[in-house]
């Protein structure tokens, strides 16, 4: 289950002109949930939702899954997880909550998740089909000539004719404040005044949104590797792929030092050099694969970018890349297949559909934009995580996305956690965070990996916990060491 939730995209942002709008569903006329045994312990419901929270006299609704672990001992309340993505189920990490979270945590919270709107078992986005999203996570991702870059932009818009053909109703509805108010509904539904979160990754942008929409309804709110909501999508992008090449200079660190490391050098330099130029062979030959697709250069690189989210994966990215390098790229394509979400049936989990329309749903580009981007301090990982959005610049419904800051004015302290070596989330953007809501409270983690919590540090639960449980606030500022 560590490998399944340390994956995640961090591409989103805020619709800003959806915070003026009226909460649709007051506390006294909002049913409580209907709970069924579901397994292992766990109840399900179903929490019925306006699809059109600008407009919820409409009538028509979206049906949000909704998951529950009741706590173990004498409980607090409910608290609400989102794991990220966007498009990562929260049904599906609350099933893995016995792994996942600590035992304090459980034992006094029932333990609450959600599929977002057009995630999972809520009203899913429907986009290309498995074939070709094959076709599409394979096209090359470092266009160097017109007419690669004209192959890349047929596909991107390819991929959003698809969305508005299969969900065009759902896609102007799937923004991060959407979901932050459907968040409101789910407090009302579970009985609690006030809401207990916890959010990771892009989970963190959503508590962030709510604080700012619902601050007096706030009674502790966790961010776990946080994103910057002020960054454009471009921007996030690269620095990302900063975050990742930062990553990879903590691999080859770690592979040089051990016995095994799969690299002719023994220096750091050396080692970059090699996976560069591994990529650049990719390029122009693609790498043996599972007999039907080839290892492209854009499927290796999704074949690095998971296992770099956590060091304890480093030992299978030298045993793939040991292979990758003798020409055998069947371990980076079966990493790059988990981290898009493939299953070994070949069917899709619908995760890269839905993170393409909410990011979409939030953030407005134009394709112009992109070649300013991409490459920029990062030669390795930068041209594919910006050109990985384009289908946004063709995206049938255009957001009004303002970069206003997200102050949250009035909402009790937040808890920012930020890990120094984070490739997915940078360090920065906790901090930024942390300083632009009225009240976070920064602590950070002197390690590796994306997200602290529950990921080895005592430190990092201990004050996490507390701050969940008792309400003990720690100083701004604490740092956690790493690990090892």
């Amino acid at each position: 289950m560590k490998r399944r939730w340390r994956r995640t995209a961090a591409v989103a942002g805020v619709l800003a002109m959806a915070m003026t709008c009226p909460v649709g569903t007051s506390t006294s006329d909002r049913a409580g949930l209907s709970w069924t045994a579901c397994g292992d312990g766990f109840s399900c419901a179903t929490l019925r939702v306006p699809l059109n929270h600008r407009r919820p006299e409409s009538g028509e609704q979206v049906d949000l899954a909704v998951i529950r672990l009741p706590a173990s001992g004498e409980r607090i309340g409910s608290l609400v997880v989102n794991p990220g993505g966007p498009g990562l189920s929260g049904v599906e990490y609350v099933r893995a909550a016995r792994l996942v979270l600590g035992e304090k945590v459980r034992e006094r919270f029932d333990v609450v998740g959600f599929d977002p709107r057009g995630v999972g078992r809520s009203a899913p986005v429907r986009c290309l089909t498995d074939p070709e999203l094959d076709a599409f996570t394979a096209l090359d991702g470092t266009p160097d000539s017109a007419a690669e870059r004209a192959a890349l932009e047929e596909r991107a818009r390819q991929f959003a004719e698809a969305c508005r053909r299969h969900s065009g109703e759902l896609l102007p509805h799937l923004g991060t404040a959407d979901v932050a108010r459907d968040l409101d509904l789910l407090r009302q539904a579970l009985g609690e005044r006030k809401l207990t979160y916890l959010g990771k990754s892009y989970g963190t942008l959503l508590g962030a949104v709510y604080a700012e929409l619902f601050p007096g309804r706030v009674r502790a709110m966790v961010l776990d590797g946080a994103l910057d909501p002020g960054a454009s999508p471009l921007r996030l992008a690269a620095e990302q792929a900063v975050g990742f090449e930062r990553a990879l200079r903590s691999y080859a660190e770690d592979c040089v030092a051990a016995a095994g490391c799969p690299f002719s050098s023994r220096t750091v330099g050396g080692v970059l050099a090699e996976v560069s130029g591994l990529l650049r062979r990719t390029d122009e030959r693609p790498l043996r694969g599972d007999g039907r697709r080839q290892v492209t250069q854009s499927v290796a690189v999704l074949g690095l970018l998971g296992p770099l989210h956590d060091p304890a994966l480093w030992p299978e990215l030298s045993e793939a890349l040991r292979r990758a390098f003798k020409g055998d790229g069947t371990l980076l394509l079966r990493n790059a297949d988990q981290f898009a979400g493939r299953r070994d049936d070949g069917g899709y989990s619908g995760e890269m559909a839905a993170n393409m329309a909410v990011t979409c749903a939030d953030h407005p580009t134009e394709p112009s934009m992109y070649g300013r981007f991409a490459g920029r301090r990062a030669p390795r990982f930068g041209a594919h995580l910006v050109w990985a959005s384009l289908p946004c610049a063709y995206w049938p419904h255009r957001s009004s996305f303002d970069h206003a800051l997200l102050r949250a004015e009035g909402a009790p302290p937040i808890l920012i956690i930020g890990t120094e070596r984070d490739p997915v989330t940078p360090y920065a953007w906790a901090r930024r965070l942390a300083g632009e809501l009225e009240s976070g409270v920064l602590v950070t983690y002197e390690g590796d990996g994306h997200t602290a919590y529950a990921s080895g540090s005592g430190c990092v639960d201990a004050v996490v916990e507390e701050y969940l449980v008792a309400g003990v606030v720690p100083g701004d500022g604490v740092v956690c060491p790493g690990i090892g």
